[in-house]
Parts: C-alpha cells; sequence; structure tokens
C-alpha cells in the first residue's frame, strides 16, 4: 500500500511539474489572452483611430485646466524582419479642435509627430518640438502595451515575464514585466477576469536633474469601438503618485479615411526657430 500511495504521490508531483509553466511562458500567454481581449486579428489589423473627448490636467491632484480633445493616431508599417525600438506610429494632436474642424487648410492648434521629430503649428506657423518632448513622446508611446501589442510583438529580443497574481483597486490581477533588447521594462497589470490591461507603469530619468520618474497609467471603461476591438474610454495618468491627466473619450473609432496631409506641415506654413525647452 505504501509502494501504491508513494507511486501515486511521484505520479502527481511528476505531471504537476510536466505542467508548470515558466516565468517566461506565463507571461507570454497573459499577453497573449490579453490581446485576444482585445480583439486578436482585428486589433493588429487596426490601421489607424480616432479619438474624441476632453481631457482634464491636475496639478497637486486638483484639477488645473480643460481641454476639448481629437486624438488621431496612423499606425505604419512594420519592418520585416522586425526591429527593435520601431516607432511606428504618427499622431495629430487637435486639441481644442472640433472634429469636423480637422481638414481646415489652416492646420493651426495642432501637434503633430511624425518620422521622429515632431510640431506645434499655430496661427503663427510651426514650432519644431523640444528634444525633450521628443523624447518623452518617444517613451510613451514604446511603452504604450496598446503599441506594444499592435506593434512590437516579436520584435528581437522582446519577452514577457509573470511576476504573478496580486490585486489592484479590489480587483484580482496577472502583473508581467515586458522587457525589450535595450533591458527596457514596462509593468503592466491585466485584469483576470476580463483579461484586458488595467494599469501599466515605467521609470524615466527627469532630462533637468536625472532624478527617477515613475510614470503609471490607468485604464478603465472599455467599449467595443467596432470590429470586435476594446478600447479603454477612461484612462489615467499619474507621475510619482500624482495625477497629471485624466482623458475621457465620447467617442473612439477605427480605422477611418485619413488623408496623407492631416499627418504633415501645410505647405507654405511658416516655420518658427525650434523650442527649446
Amino acid at each position: 500500500m505504501r509502494t501504491l500511495w508513494a507511486a501515486l504521490l511521484l505520479s502527481g508531483v511528476a505531471g504537476w511539474g510536466a505542467r508548470a509553466e515558466t516565468i517566461q511562458q506565463k507571461g507570454k500567454r497573459v499577453v497573449d489572452e490579453a490581446l485576444a481581449a482585445l480583439g486578436g486579428q482585428a486589433y493588429l489589423n487596426m490601421q489607424n483611430r480616432v479619438e474624441t473627448g476632453r481631457i482634464y490636467s491636475s496639478y497637486n491632484d486638483k484639477v488645473s485646466g480643460m481641454a476639448v480633445d481629437a486624438l488621431y493616431t496612423d499606425y505604419l508599417p512594420q519592418p520585416n524582419p522586425p526591429v527593435a525600438g520601431f516607432l511606428g506610429v504618427r499622431v495629430r494632436d487637435a486639441r481644442g479642435r472640433k472634429p469636423e474642424q480637422i481638414e481646415l487648410k489652416k492646420q493651426d492648434d495642432v501637434i503633430l509627430y511624425y518620422e521622429g521629430t515632431g510640431y506645434e503649428v499655430t496661427f503663427r506657423g510651426a514650432r519644431p518640438l523640444s528634444d525633450t518632448l521628443i523624447q518623452q513622446f518617444r517613451a510613451a508611446t514604446l511603452h504604450s502595451i496598446f503599441y506594444i501589442l499592435r506593434q512590437r510583438l516579436g520584435e528581437p529580443g522582446l519577452e514577457c515575464e509573470s511576476r504573478g497574481a496580486d490585486f489592484f483597486e479590489n480587483r484580482p490581477v496577472e502583473i508581467v514585466d515586458i522587457i525589450d533588447a535595450n533591458n527596457d521594462k514596462v509593468t503592466v497589470y491585466f485584469d483576470q477576469l476580463t483579461k484586458l490591461p488595467t494599469r501599466q507603469l515605467y521609470y524615466r530619468r527627469d532630462p533637468i536633474d536625472n532624478s527617477k520618474i515613475e510614470d503609471a497609467t490607468i485604464f478603465s471603461k472599455y467599449r467595443e469601438v467596432g470590429g470586435g476591438v476594446m478600447w479603454p474610454f477612461a484612462i489615467r495618468r499619474e507621475r510619482n503618485g500624482e495625477k497629471v491627466l485624466e482623458m475621457y473619450w465620447e467617442s473612439v473609432k477605427i480605422n477611418q479615411d485619413f488623408k496623407d496631409s492631416m499627418f504633415r506641415l501645410a505647405q507654405g506654413l511658416r516655420l518658427l526657430p525650434k523650442d527649446k525647452q
């Protein structure tokens, strides 16, 4: 009898060991489940997106400003084979503009990011953004879990490592570190029930005093926006634990008929000196 129980015990242990996941396997599984929850192939086929709504800025956890916003995102073709750190997106931020005004020839009151640079466009002309703002845009984009899932999966050296389960805002989550070839890391919290991203955070250095900054983003109020693709309609950004920005989208549309001119400076637009701040 003892021999039988020992054999059964060893068999169970062996079976458990065969089924156990490594932290890399579990991390990849959680990320793959998140991609499926966001729409799977429909999400990967998303060519562009327009988000319209209201943005509230905060200082010392108090609202300091509000703006109507129309944010246009256009995904660029990925290199084949994939390239580490590829910034395959261009963005038009028409803050203060109504969506129907986006095609106005004057093109003022927008911020453009494309081809590794950016401009603030006003009635005075186009002013190149500072290197600091461009670096912040690049870092925010490459660390975004939504960009990672759309553009960076399969990138050389990109790995997913599970940090196990926990609770965030009273809901069970799976926590995964996503680490690229440069050992740059973003930590993402995925809801155990919906499989959707609920929080992400990464660290960067202040360009002035080199102090460590924690950038965290919380996602909620997911809705289906077309073809089975899910997207968060409420986004909160925090810096070192303090709320700095809240976005509440009233409308999100994907795969729209964007014109190339929306993401480029209009011909004849006056170029202003570069922003040094």
